[in-house]
């Protein structure tokens, strides 16, 4: 669901790291011993959009045969101190479709850091989103269909090859050290793998950019939840009036005893989501206005997601479902004070049984 550029890749000299990296970016150095870098949230979220751009330019790097010093992935996470640990390889084609990565301290200590800045996850893993390609574009096109139709990439390989790396990553350095995020339809794959973790206890911190927030199945879902209330509310009312007290209150108090051991569930994971209001793949998140909806059930006050919405970026579609936006220091962010209510019902499906 759109590519870094939602469309044909520009020029492989467009994507050199000093031509349109983020220009005013700290280089790591002893003070990151003191006042780490990774403690702003703007750092964060330029290393983690960078990060993902790695996955993208390792898949052109491999398609246009750049390798070595001609490689442009290598300029993406060497300023921050990362070492590729992994490349995710689609077995239906051979793409690279996500990276792995984890701090290099070798490449710190050129920099007299001695040890890591406080903050800075161990490894990250970064998930791309869809190239228009020759190459990548029937298996990316694929798995966008599987996402639109059914709200779900369980289905997919590479839904099992980032879960599989995520997993180990996390036996390796614990889960408060490692972190996921994704574009577009790697944003997909990264909340999938995560809520998948989150179901088992396990949580990691997950950056979404542009997320996909159209689906027909999650339509579906919807109506089919409405349906069911309706149901529930009629066989309710049919059991009050045919025996008067409790047992046609039950099914309502163990409903909301699911709710609120839902509520206390959801509420342990948090990822973060990067949305511009311009983008229409993503936009539901927020309400025409650029504000986060509102969730209009009693637990609103509890936040599911941390919402960011660009305040001052990019209009046009093309650009506002880009990822260069989110580590342009043209970009002004802000964060959303009410709760995403679609991203709610997301993770309301990972609690519920289907």
């Amino acid at each position: 669901m759109g590519s870094n550029a939602a469309g044909k890749p520009p020029a492989a000299s467009s994507w050199e790291f000093r031509a349109t990296g983020p220009r005013n970016l700290s280089s790591p150095g002893w003070r990151d011993l003191i006042r780490s870098s990774w403690r702003d949230p703007n750092y964060r979220r330029i290393a983690m959009s960078c990060f993902v751009q790695v996955a993208y330019l390792l898949e052109l790097d491999r398609q246009e045969s750049r390798a070595g010093e001609d490689a442009l992935a290598p300029s993406w996470w060497k300023p921050f101190r990362y070492k590729l640990v992994r490349p995710l390889i689609d077995s239906r084609d051979g793409s690279i479709y996500g990276a792995l990565l984890e701090w290099d301290q070798v490449a710190a200590l050129s920099d007299l850091i001695v040890v890591k800045p406080q903050g800075a996850p161990k490894a990250v893993l970064a998930l791309r989103g869809t190239l228009l390609k020759q190459q990548t574009v029937v298996r990316d096109l694929e798995d966008d269909l599987r996402l639109f139709a059914w709200d779900s990439l369980r289905g997919s390989v590479r839904f099992t090859g980032a879960l599989e790396v995520l997993k180990s990553a996390i036996d390796k350095h614990g889960s408060s050290n490692v972190c996921v995020a994704g574009h577009s339809l790697g944003a997909g794959f990264a909340l999938q793998v995560g809520k998948t973790l989150a179901k088992d206890g396990t949580f990691v911190e997950c950056h979404l950019f542009n997320p996909p927030s159209v689906s027909l199945g999650m339509g579906l879902r919807k109506i089919q939840e409405k349906a069911d209330k309706v149901l529930k509310r009629y066989i309710s009312s049919s059991s009050s009036s045919s025996a008067s007290g409790g047992p046609g209150e039950e099914p309502q108090v163990a409903s909301e005893i699911g709710e609120e051991k839902l509520i206390k569930e959801v509420k342990t994971w948090v990822p973060n989501l990067y949305i511009n209001s311009c983008d229409y793949i993503c936009c539901f998140y927020a309400d025409r206005s650029g504000v986060a909806t509102v969730t209009a059930e009693k637990h609103s006050g509890v936040q599911h997601s941390k919402l960011y919405l660009i305040a001052k970026g990019p209009n046009k579609f093309l650009e506002a479902h880009g990822l260069q936006q989110w580590w342009s220091d043209d970009s002004e962010l802000h964060l959303a004070v009410n709760d995403s209510k679609l991203m709610y019902r997301r993770l309301k499906s990972l609690y519920v049984q289907q």
